[in-house]
């Protein structure tokens, strides 16, 4: 579990090893949904293998805002913290592979490493990244032509362009699956 998780670092392997315990192997198919716009989380996600992404759903149309992949830790955050109704949906794109953990057998082990400065501070550095992540990609559709945002993700993410299927990669970067075909295309002419 959690083979490739920042080895370089003794914090976050010692809060590995403190959390391993808590975490059961399980196995999901693709497109499984493992939590629904509207629920509660009551359960964490580590991916072993495999890829899920983060969706919510606007006037009936499927908007795809994140992806996750091996050695991602996921889960609604503040819902899973705060307890209150998860605003996205998280599902499987492809048969995936995870350590997962009930928010019950792992409160208050939460609880307690948030008084250590060393634990806490790796929990900020996570949700501080997740929330850099959301703004940079938020700010992208304010600076960025599709085009543009497109060659950023082949350029900073080439893995998303190899694994993901068309359809969610035009809805993350908010244009039609068509769009998506004639920027390729006229990328692949240049």
């Amino acid at each position: 579990m959690f083979e490739r998780f920042d080895q370089k670092s003794v914090i976050s392997q010692a809060f590995i090893d403190l959390y391993r315990p808590y975490f059961k192997a399980t196995s999901y198919n693709p497109k499984t949904i493992l939590l629904e716009e509207g629920q509660v989380a009551h359960k964490v996600f580590w991916i072993k293998k495999g890829c899920m992404r983060v969706w919510m759903n606007k006037e009936g149309q499927e908007i795809t805002f994140q992806f996750f992949l091996e050695n991602s830790l996921v889960s609604s955050i503040e819902s899973f913290w705060q307890g209150t109704p998860s605003k996205f949906t998280l599902e499987t794109i492809e048969s995936t592979e995870v350590w997962e953990a009930e928010k019950k057998d792992i409160q208050s082990l939460l609880e307690e490493s948030l008084t250590q400065p060393i634990y806490r501070d790796l929990f900020i550095d996570v949700i501080f990244q997740r929330t850099f992540d959301y703004v940079n990609h938020s700010l992208s559709f304010v600076q960025s032509t599709p085009e543009e945002r497109y060659l950023k993700l082949r350029e900073t993410r080439p893995e998303l362009i190899q694994r993901i299927p068309q359809h969610y990669l035009a809805s993350y970067i908010g244009i039609s699956k068509v769009h998506l075909s004639r920027i390729k295309s006229k990328l692949m002419r240049l």
